[in-house]
């Protein structure tokens, strides 16, 4: 359930194919994966005319994860249900609905193709090299604007979190959905991952209003008041800069392949 909506980038239904089949024939992804942001569908829908194009198919078997479904995916890897590593909820991007895992047999394209096809929709893979047999090589992000977060951390200006994971949790708090890790300072943690995609430097995303955030505040032009009247200042300022993770376009099925929906 999400803590706070004013400004928040929305997730929106995406009517997508998938590796699922009722009766041998294959049906759209299921609702509760169906969702991501607005320039995520975007991109998975110009992927798969890209695919299409290439005589292959973008087959999606997942997209968005709730909190509920992210806690499961990491219980079922914990357990050995799952091979393929799954972190806890506030530690993936699919919680964000920027993250998506696909079929790599039905591209028909290598997967040194697919990447430069993904690349040029904003899609990036999670693994270091173009090898379909190494986990999570179906897997791909959609970092947008959260990708500052990633840099910030990987240049040292935070410490507290692993890059990913302050990414992650940057994409999910700009949805206003939980991030445990921030305890009760949600709205004070997703206004220090504001401000760092506003170029400033505070530290540590941590919640913890100090004086480093009320420069950073400062420099940004944010007017100092409550958290609340702040963060919805630096939302105002996020979605004028990337305004394309907030503009809502009318839904178009991706052209990936011919395909069945099931009723």
């Amino acid at each position: 359930m999400a803590l706070f909506s004013d400004m928040k980038t929305p997730l929106v239904p995406i009517h997508t194919p998938s590796i699922y089949k009722v009766k041998g024939a294959r049906v759209p992804l299921p609702e509760r994966m169906a969702r991501c942001t607005p320039d995520t569908r975007r991109a998975i829908q110009d992927l798969a005319q890209a695919v299409a194009a290439q005589g292959g198919a973008l087959y999606l078997s997942d997209l968005f994860r709730s909190y509920d479904m992210q806690l499961q995916s990491h219980l079922d890897w914990k357990t050995g249900k799952k091979k393929a590593k799954s972190p806890p909820p506030g530690g993936s991007l699919h919680e964000a609905g920027r993250a998506m895992d696909m079929d790599l047999d039905a591209i028909e394209v290598s997967l040194e193709v697919f990447w430069e096809l993904a690349r040029a929709v904003g899609f990036f893979p999670i693994i270091a090299s173009p090898k379909p047999k190494t986990s999570e090589a179906w897997h791909f992000d959609r970092r947008g604007s959260h990708d500052l977060v990633y840099e910030y951390y990987r240049g040292g200006h935070g410490s507290n979190l692993a890059p990913y994971t302050a990414m992650a949790a940057s994409g999910i708090l700009a949805t206003g959905e939980r991030v445990d890790f921030f305890g009760n300072r949600q709205r004070e943690a997703a206004l220090q991952c504001g401000l760092i995609r506003l170029d400033q430097t505070l530290g540590n995303v941590d919640g913890a209003i100090g004086m480093k955030t009320f420069r950073a505040l400062e420099a940004a032009g944010v007017t100092s008041g409550t958290v609340e009247n702040m963060l919805l200042e630096v939302e105002h300022l996020v979605q004028a800069r990337f305004p394309e993770e907030f503009r809502q376009d009318e839904m178009v099925s991706p052209l990936s392949a011919p395909w069945t929906e099931v009723d």
